[in-house]
């Protein structure tokens, strides 16, 4: 009895583990298409765009970018001013998000 309990409360804990990931690349996926897509696109920037692609990208790279955008250590005027409206969940959940997807 003790190990069917066990085993059920490993699953749950599995199953909300997954669902928070989830809801984590849809707010990432919700804030890139307002904030970040219309120069930086999805998975390509528009043809015009000097902005690089962000599709694809390391983890870490992405959250320490925007960090230091936000926190106005790493320059750029464009930057500063749009990643200074980024909570760290934003952050988070927005590198992720382009973390996931494939370049």
């Amino acid at each position: 009895m003790r190990l069917v309990a066990l085993t059920g409360s490993l699953i749950l804990g599995l199953l909300s583990a997954q669902s928070v990931n989830a809801a984590s690349l849809y707010a990432g996926e919700a804030k890139a298409a307002a904030v970040c897509s219309q120069c930086h696109g999805i998975r390509m920037p528009s043809a015009d765009a000097p902005f690089p692609p962000l599709a694809g990208r390391d983890l870490d790279y992405l959250k320490t970018a925007l960090k230091q955008y936000r926190d106005k250590t790493r320059k750029s005027d464009i930057m500063n001013a749009i990643a200074g409206s980024l909570s760290d969940d934003d952050i988070n959940n927005v590198a992720m998000y382009y973390a996931k997807l494939k370049p």
